[in-house]
């Protein structure tokens, strides 16, 4: 059989034998999606991008929705995405997915006019400590001296996420040294509204935007994920978040089909970038079902 468009998921997520709210949230939202592409009367199924007997020419186009595993098994995807790629059409764009997969596109974000973080990138195998690394970012970047977060440049769902204070540099020196001989990472001054006023995701579907929650992290943890027992809600955002948001998606390299643009206020009050998420983000289908309906039209409109 041949399909218009395959839902990818990753293998825990296909016909699980265990059921709790967050995988009975990706098997819902994952059928909306389903849904309302099979309502404009295009060919649709879900599969494991893992999937050993599936022939990838059968079907026009993939769309990444909950492929979260990924980022642990991140070897074996890169190889299994540059095989499929040449064998059908992702949505987005394999150029674009490659291109926001690691966070140095922060600086071509920045580069463009949108506001980030204040951010030191330490690139693989670079020479250095901790301690300097954090001197370098205050004498040079202008960080604040109370707080820091260190992540990877490739990952998801806060990996390897640390606060760490100026006091504990001496602690984590180890743990640093381990993960810059594996890795880039990134050090971001850390953002001391994300705890009291939480993190905002915009979803955009073809440049213009649909909605919004508010994400905001358990009384005294700093991640907002709700894997880390964060909590999330609806939310009515400004004019001009919106615009910030719609901004941030123009100036990708491409306009992205789909993407979740997270904002915050900086420590300066202003309204910045904490991730422009176009390869599997969670859309909170969940809390506004339509918006499955506006990215089914949209891929319709765009692809076929």
């Amino acid at each position: 059989m041949n399909y218009d468009v395959v839902i990818l998921t990753d293998p825990r997520y296909v016909n699980p034998q265990e059921r709790n709210p967050s995988i009975e949230n990706v098997l819902l939202e994952d059928q909306l999606v389903l849904d309302a592409l099979k309502q404009l009367e295009l060919n649709v199924t879900r599969k494991s991008w893992d999937d050993p007997d599936f022939d990838w020419t059968t079907t026009k186009y993939a769309i990444f929705r909950s492929t979260w595993d990924c980022f642990n098994r991140f070897s074996e995807f890169s190889n299994w995405l540059n095989h499929v790629s040449s064998k059908t059409k992702l949505i987005n764009s394999k150029e674009l997915i490659n291109w926001n997969i690691d966070k140095h596109y922060m600086k071509d974000l920045a580069a463009n006019g949108i506001a980030i973080p204040k951010t030191l990138f330490i690139e693989q195998g670079q020479k250095t400590t901790l301690s300097d690394t954090y001197r370098e970012a205050i004498e040079n970047y202008g960080f604040n001296k109370t707080a820091m977060v260190l992540k990877p440049c490739i990952s998801g769902g806060a990996r390897h996420t640390y606060k760490i204070l100026p006091s504990e540099t001496t602690q984590y020196e180890e743990l640093f040294q381990e993960l810059i001989a594996n890795e880039a990472m990134m050090l971001q001054e850390f953002q001391h509204n994300i705890v009291t006023k939480g993190e905002i995701s915009m979803m955009v579907f073809n440049g213009k935007f649909t909605n919004a929650v508010l994400k905001i992290a358990k009384q005294g943890d700093f991640r907002v994920q709700d894997d880390f027992g964060g909590s999330v809600q609806e939310y009515n955002p400004t004019q001009e978040e919106i615009s910030f948001a719609e901004k941030t998606a123009m100036a990708a390299p491409e306009i992205p089909i789909y993407a979740r643009v997270d904002i915050f206020r900086d420590n300066d009050g202003n309204l910045a970038l904490a991730e422009l998420e176009i390869f599997e983000p969670e859309l909170w289908f969940r809390l506004f079902p339509e918006a499955a309906n506006i990215l089914a039209t949209s891929i319709k409109k765009r692809l076929f």
